[in-house]
């Protein structure tokens, strides 16, 4: 209520009518002076205290950052549609559209000391501008400019010639930007940027009129076609100077202040628009403080996420299994082998997993040819023998059949019943699958992501087995577990996966590596050809045969389409067979064929009925031929390196010398020979995986977008390895020290923000 204050300090209340009256609002005071035998009344706004962050302020700051990216200052209908392209829909989506790198605009650099291989800026004069044509008759655009120390040839190879003459006129003159290149005695830069000056204008007029291009250190984005530097800097400027201080970062202040980070708002303005204090080096490396800080907190939140799953699993109550070795020992009887050391010590961690009390979340990692399939099925007779079903998904119909091929074989042996679901069965066959896995008799069940499907009902599902889990994210492990009552999860894959790829996408896992391959496998020696050597190729694979050895040979199509030039699978057996080896005996193989058709075409190789085995993909994994020495593998430079060393390792599988070659027409782009020499160069999986995620970056390395993971915007877990590991150190002693985050709303409300509902899978968002 108002309030009046005397002279001496003392107060008085004012009633409500004479508030009204005096048109007075709750909170405000007034003071009465004596004067002329009356009062002055004189008003004071209330004092407001800066308040404490609350939940009102933040979410006035989420929907300032929810403003719709179109409404900013200078951003056009056609800019807008552009840059939606990109995801940019909101200001919180340009703030985090980071600069891909800067260029140092703070001095004009004489035209006669330009750097090859430096983006320089400098001014000068046109000489002359005219179109040029090359003796193969390819045209270009050429300006040459001058500032007195020197001259230096400006071209475009895609442009307007009328609007390129008017505007590159003779006695122009301008600033340009561009990196400079070097061609015998002539330095060039190639479609420079330009900044016009007026008639008598000065140059340091034309860079105080511009302080967003020159004078400074720019930001330089990546951009979609249509779009200036100069354009999204200006708009850029409009976003992080009104609404960067929006971008709150509730993180403790024990942590910030341990690991060096900078307020929020302040790293964004850095990261857009650097300061003085900024250097070149640092900047185009990640490495500021700015940089540090945007990547920390994306990384912190990511960690704090998989952290609370992972505690989540720990505390959940679940299967207490018991090992009975009624159908492991008589398995270890039938094999013609003995298990490596990797492959017990794997194996003994899952079985202490199983015994206790909480779901099991296990990763195991095994290069090709490592024998994990061995080892998830030995897991999953553990639970068998404790009266439990097991699920095993994987990624394609053709992966699900090898696996139910191989286990199958196996386990009737046994007296265990192996059922595969996929999405082709139906009618009748399907429901009587679903009516075996719903009453129990079906022990195992092998399938596609159809084994998650509603329609599936498991009578008591103790163990899910998801392999190659990079094609899988966490909603589909979490609908597995959703099967049963809180079953035990094994994960396997035979894509070796870097470290801190493995912390960000696996982090909710605990890992296991089977790291050894079985006795008497021999190198593969892998070398690359080209078309023009193919009678060389065809003169191995006949020698190989005529030694009692088998070959394979892998094309990336099942039939030849009008589209394509690729060699296809069902054309190039017939040519083989017909023209090139008439007197060999060759099957084919791939993913169209019925089930027991690639069952009876398997069991023909390996019982050394076929010579050479013509084959797709689908002998990515699964097939163990020790006899077989060769794979040649057609167009490789259009399978991916994670693929090739999956195929390559079909081979080597017995005690004869093996090689693998990689045939292709000799046209390679730039990343396709970088696959094919890292292939040449080395057999070692985390080798090749390291490369793989250096050339594709880590969402094409996965395969597929990781459902169920916040995106990066920032982070780059090539080069923020060791950030990443400081940034789950934190994430990982906080949860230690407050479990529920009951101290820490805040965090929690931003937590649930970045990870939306993917953290029911733990139950606890």
């Amino acid at each position: 209520m108002p309030i009046i204050r005397l002279s001496d300090n003392n107060t008085l209340t004012i009633p409500a009518e004479v508030a009204k009256e005096l048109g007075l609002k709750p909170g405000e005071s007034v003071e009465l002076t004596p004067a002329d035998g009356g009062y002055l009344l004189a008003r004071h706004q209330p004092t407001i205290e800066p308040p404490a962050p609350e939940p009102l302020a933040e979410s006035i700051n989420r929907k300032n950052l929810a403003t719709a990216f179109r409404f900013i200052k200078g951003v056009g209908p056609k800019l807008a549609e552009a840059l939606a392209k990109k995801g940019i829909a909101t200001v919180e989506d340009a703030l985090y559209l980071l600069p891909n790198r800067y260029e140092d605009r703070r001095e004009l650099r004489p035209v006669g000391k330009l750097r090859p291989g430096h983006t320089e800026v400098f001014h000068g004069e046109v000489l002359t501008a005219d179109t040029v044509a090359t003796r193969g008759g390819r045209r270009f655009f050429e300006a040459i400019v001058s500032d007195g120390s020197g001259t230096i040839s400006l071209k475009w190879f895609h442009f307007n010639p009328a609007w390129q003459k008017k505007a590159w006129r003779p006695g122009r003159k301008g600033i340009f930007t561009g990196e400079v290149a070097q061609y015998g005695y002539q330095r060039e830069v190639h479609h420079p940027d330009v900044e016009w000056l007026a008639e008598g204008e000065s140059l340091a007029t034309v860079m105080a009129r511009d302080p967003f291009n020159f004078g400074r250190i720019v930001p330089v984005y990546p951009l979609t076609e249509g779009v200036h530097q100069k354009t999204m800097r200006k708009v850029q400027k409009e976003v992080v100077d009104g609404f960067a201080a929006a971008a709150v970062n509730p993180l403790p202040a024990e942590i910030v202040s341990r690991n060096g980070l900078i307020p929020l708002p302040e790293a964004l303005r850095e990261v857009h628009f650097p300061g003085e204090s900024a250097t070149l080096e640092a900047l185009n490396e990640g490495q500021t403080p700015a940089h540090r800080t945007l990547v920390f907190d994306e990384f912190f939140f990511l960690e704090l996420g998989l952290a609370l799953k992972k505690r989540g699993v720990a505390l959940e109550e679940g299967i207490a299994f018991a090992v009975t070795h009624r159908y492991t020992k008589p398995l270890l009887q039938l094999l013609p082998f003995q298990l490596t050391n990797a492959q017990r010590r794997v194996l003994s961690e899952i079985k202490s997993d199983m015994m206790a009390p909480h779901p099991m979340h296990r990763l195991v990692q095994g290069d090709v040819g490592s024998g994990k399939t061995l080892v998830a099925l030995m897991a999953a007779l553990v639970a068998v023998e404790n009266g439990y079903q097991v699920a095993i998904m994987a990624p394609t119909e053709i992966l699900a059949e090898q696996h139910y091929l191989t286990i199958h074989r196996w386990c009737e042996q046994l007296g265990v019943s192996v059922t595969l679901i996929t999405s082709s069965l139906k009618g009748k066959a399907k429901t009587e699958v679903l009516a075996r896995v719903a009453d129990g008799t079906a022990h195992i069940v092998i399938g596609t992501h159809a084994v998650i499907q509603d329609k599936v009902e498991f009578f008591r599902l103790g163990l899910g087995i998801v392999d190659e889990q990079h094609r899988f994210g966490v909603i589909q492990r979490g609908l597995l577990k959703k099967k049963g009552a809180s079953p035990d999860i094994l994960v396997m894959t035979a894509t070796p996966i870097p470290r801190t790829l493995a912390m960000t996408v696996f982090g909710d896992l605990s890992l296991s590596v089977i790291d050894e391959l079985p006795p008497g496998r021999t190198p593969i020696e892998t070398r690359i050809c080209f078309e023009s050597r193919r009678p060389q190729v065809y003169a191995t694979i006949r020698g190989e045969v005529g030694k009692g050895r088998q070959v394979y040979v892998i094309y990336p199509l099942v039939e030849e389409t009008e589209k394509s030039d690729l060699k296809a699978a069902t054309q190039m057996a017939e040519h083989l067979q017909r023209d090139v080896f008439p007197d060999l005996r060759i099957g084919l193989l791939h993913g169209r064929l019925k089930p027991e058709e690639k069952e009876g075409m398997m069991a023909a190789f390996k019982n050394r009925e076929i010579d050479i085995l013509v084959a797709t993909t689908v002998i990515e994994v699964g097939i163990d031929v020790p006899n077989a020495t060769v794979m040649v593998i057609e167009h490789a430079e259009r399978f991916g390196l994670s693929q090739l060393h999956q195929l390559r390792g079909r081979v080597g599988r017995g005690s004869a010398k093996s090689s693998c070659i990689l045939l292709t027409p000799g046209r390679l782009s730039e990343d396709g020979e970088k696959r094919l020499r890292v292939m040449e160069a080395t057999t070692d999986g985390f080798r090749i995986a390291e490369a793989d995620l250096e050339i594709r970056g880590p969402g094409d390395f996965l395969g597929t977008r990781q459902a169920g993971i916040p995106d990066f915007r920032v982070a780059n877990i090539l080069r923020d390895g060791r950030l990443l590991e400081e940034a789950r150190r934190e994430a990982f002693a906080l949860l230690d020290e407050d479990p529920a985050l009951a101290h820490h709303p805040r965090l929690r409300e931003e937590l649930v923000k970045r990870w939306g509902g993917r953290l029911e899978l733990a139950g606890i968002a």
